[in-house]
């Protein structure tokens, strides 16, 4: 479903990636995990098509990403990856369902067309009674669940998650793990995670280390 082939990357003289190749199933959760500088971000960037590489190849659901224009690039990450980041980067002044359905609104939605799939995946994560309050109220694990709902609000094909529970004490960062898990068995969703976690990388079905800017399978 995702497929990277050949992927190079430098910033300047520095070389951060060099020839990554790696795929995902769909219904997949893989960690990439790997000492601090060693890529991973930066291949998760561009995995998302927030950054382009050097060289290589990324296709997911065999749409060549890098063969897009900017406008064309901009719709199908909308409609195709959900992201989920260390901090919830939730929109203050909104209510939690409000932030939940910016993506859906974004793709051409209303706001009332697309408060009912916003309210079922809330309810699904135990949030419906937090619907209507701004993040300030929210506890850092309810955020973080209001942001995971955002990622999935336009069904995507991948969620993309960097250190999604860096920012998390260990119970929530459990809960959080858990869920991505009970996701996948609900929804067959697919889950890409940089983390940093021994414990959530290893309840993935796959790792994948990036060492010295090359991917190995842990």
């Amino acid at each position: 479903m995702i497929r990277v082939e050949h992927l190079y990357k430098s910033y300047g003289s520095l070389q951060v990636l060099k020839d990554i190749n790696l795929s995902v199933q769909e219904g997949e959760v893989v960690s990439i995990v790997g000492a601090s500088g060693a890529g991973k971000t930066t291949l998760l960037q561009i995995m998302g098509t927030l950054d382009r590489p050097d060289k290589g190849v990324v296709s997911i659901r065999n749409t060549v990403v890098s063969d897009l224009s900017e406008k064309e690039l901009s719709r199908f990450r909308n409609l195709n990856i959900g992201f989920v980041f260390q901090f919830h980067n939730l929109l203050p002044e909104f209510t939690a369902v409000e932030n939940v359905c910016m993506p859906a609104m974004i793709a051409g939605q209303t706001l009332d067309e697309a408060k009912p799939e916003a309210m079922k995946i809330l309810e699904f994560l135990n949030l419906t009674g937090r619907a209507d309050h701004k993040s300030s109220q929210l506890s850092g694990g309810e955020q973080q669940r209001v942001a995971v709902a955002r990622a999935l609000i336009n069904r995507p094909a991948v969620v993309l998650a960097d250190e999604p529970s860096g920012n998390l004490d260990s119970a929530h960062a459990k809960e959080l793990h858990e869920l991505f898990f009970q996701l996948r068995d609900r929804y067959n969703q697919t889950f890409v995670i940089v983390t940093h976690n021994q414990e959530l990388a290893g309840m993935s079905d796959r790792q994948i280390v990036i060492k010295d800017g090359c991917n190995y399978n842990a």
